[in-house]
């Protein structure tokens, strides 16, 4: 067979298999893009795919927006460097999901939003909501669609050795083939199958990756020998002794900024929220968040385990020296952690490596797809029709959505080569989110639960967050050597930061209103807590799981 030389090492099967995915994803992506007969696409049919998308849609497309570049490499980076610890961000991701279905969706579904700064504008101002829909453009456009494409091109360029200029284009292209011109019901339709990749390849690489420790034997005595042999790895709690404390900061994981940074994402980030947003009915949207917390369970078994069982390779003589010539390109490193997953791809036999490839191109193209759809959605809804025109026809409203998303992606396109300057990107990026998220969360927060949380006192709020993170994160330690404050793990810091905030917002609505409510409340009705029993038997059944996994690993 024809051997075509690159990084990857790949055959003329796997290029077959990765050219049939891509042709797959964009034939399906342009086949619902297409309009009816006699039907002139408007703002619901390409900003929330009709609200007709069934719960099986919708839990598949919440996975496929949130896993890409990041978790495959990044987070079986850190299995590799820290272990299972770093599953936490999945499993209470999972309890997270269940809180935003039961409490968060009815509110929003309710009032029929396109967008989340839409709710600011019905709770608040439209100030506020024009404030706040300016910034999560810019997030989307400078942080998330750049970071991706940087990461993800970064991964190519590691495992193919394509240069990163082409891998960003390539992605780009892509994910533009689709989505722009066929909007949330493209991206929503097509990430169903994303997820199948996704999951298959990834259960692939761990199979691989066990079976290889093992010497052979298989998943279960793979998964032993694992454990035998680096049972450190399998802490869930860190005590202060590990290197890792600063990230993962023990039972504060558990009951600290963790929650800031999960409910934030969940609840309030457009490009997750907006397909929930997007269903047949509250109901069908529930299960669609059960189904997705569920997955969210089994994510950390095809990309923390494997870094886990990359570790014990490296680390064990004999292993390491029965992978021949193939185990010393890339080999990964303490210093050089995220080389773990595209390490492993190395050893993959001829097509699985294609599918494994396709499982993360999958995974980047189809968040590129769904952070493009929604930042068009912010842009066209809560400016265009807010200020350039109001009076706007389907046709205009969706050729809007279709044209910022393409500057929006051509603007993150420029920018992505040039986030290689910053050290340790990611981490970089997770950090200046986490100083604008417990502000943020803090406003919503009070402004769902608390009616007589006013304007004035969330736009205060809002503001005042950030010096307060900032005084968290970079205060001078000679200010006050003793300083409970100044040396925190950035979880704990954005817990902080967020309780301040609140504390904030609640005093000055009080003061401002002298305990009368704010005439823009929005009351809650128990009755929009009401949940069918498959939703309740299903988040009971999580939290049993739950419970059990950090029982078994906790140490």
């Amino acid at each position: 067979m024809l051997r075509i030389d690159m990084n990857g090492n790949f055959q003329v099967l796997d290029y077959t298999i990765f050219i049939c995915y891509a042709l797959l994803i964009l034939g399906v992506g342009l086949w619902v893009s297409r309009d009816k007969k006699g039907h002139q696409k408007n703002a619901e049919d390409y900003f929330l795919a009709s609200k007709s998308l069934p719960w099986w849609a919708i839990g598949a497309s919440l996975i496929a927006a949130n896993i890409s570049a990041e978790q495959f490499i990044g987070m079986s980076g850190s299995g590799f460097a820290l272990g299972l610890a770093i599953a936490s961000y999945e499993w209470m991701a999972a309890i997270t999901l269940i809180i935003v279905g039961k409490y968060f969706l009815p509110i929003f579904i309710e009032k029929g939003l396109y967008t989340i700064p839409e709710f600011v504008e019905k709770r608040y101002s439209t100030n506020l909501k024009t404030i706040l829909a300016v910034f999560w453009i810019g997030l989307y456009v400078f942080v998330n669609l750049a970071s991706v494409l940087y990461l993800g091109a970064l991964a190519l360029e590691t495992i193919m050795g394509i240069p990163m200029i082409y891998g960003v284009i390539g992605l780009a292209l892509f994910a533009a083939a689709y989505s722009l011109y066929g909007g949330l019901s493209a991206v929503a339709w097509t990430d169903v199958i994303q997820v199948v990749f996704l999951i298959i390849g990834g259960l692939v690489t761990t199979y691989l990756a066990l079976n290889t420790v093992s010497g052979g034997e298989g998943i279960i005595a793979g998964i032993q020998t694992v454990y035998e042999a680096a049972p450190d790895r399998f802490a869930m709690i860190l005590d202060k002794s590990n290197p890792e404390f600063k990230n993962l900061p023990g039972i504060g994981v558990l009951v600290g900024g963790l929650w800031v940074a999960n409910l934030y994402y969940w609840g309030f980030n457009q490009y997750i929220i907006q397909r929930t947003l997007a269903a047949k009915s509250l109901k069908e949207s529930q299960k669609g968040i059960l189904l997705a917390a569920f997955l969210k369970l089994l994510i950390p078994v095809i990309v923390v385990i494997p870094g886990i069982a990359a570790y014990v390779m490296v680390n064990d003589p004999e292993i390491f020296a029965s992978l021949g010539d193939v185990g010393l390109k890339n080999v990964p490193s303490s210093e050089q952690a995220d080389k773990a997953y595209p390490w492993l791809l190395q050893f993959l036999p001829v097509g699985l490596k294609g599918l494994a490839f396709a499982a993360l191109t999958a995974a980047i193209v189809s968040s590129l797809a769904s952070m493009l759809n929604s930042t068009s959605t912010i842009f066209t809804m809560d400016i265009y029709k807010q200020y350039i025109n109001k009076d706007a026809g389907d046709k205009a409203t969706v050729n809007i959505g279709r044209l910022s998303a393409a500057v929006a992606l051509i603007i993150a396109s420029i920018t992505a080569p040039l986030l290689g300057g910053i050290d340790q990107a990611f981490q970089f990026i997770q950090e200046y989110t986490g100083v604008v998220s417990p502000g943020i969360l803090a406003v919503f927060m009070l402004g769902l639960f608390w009616k007589k949380t006013t304007n004035k006192a969330a736009i205060i709020g809002a503001l005042t967050s950030i010096p307060i993170a900032m005084y968290f994160k970079v205060a001078p330690k000679g200010w006050s050597e003793n300083s409970f404050f100044l040396d925190l793990p950035w979880m704990d810091q954005m817990g902080y930061t967020a309780i301040l905030t609140m504390i904030v917002i609640a005093t000055v609505s009080l003061v401002q209103h002298k305990g009368k409510n704010d005439e823009k409340g929005i009351p809650i009705s128990k009755q929009l807590f009401k949940t069918s029993p498959l939703f309740n038997i299903g988040s009971f059944a999580i939290m049993i799981i739950l419970v059990a996994l950090y029982a078994i690993f906790w140490r």
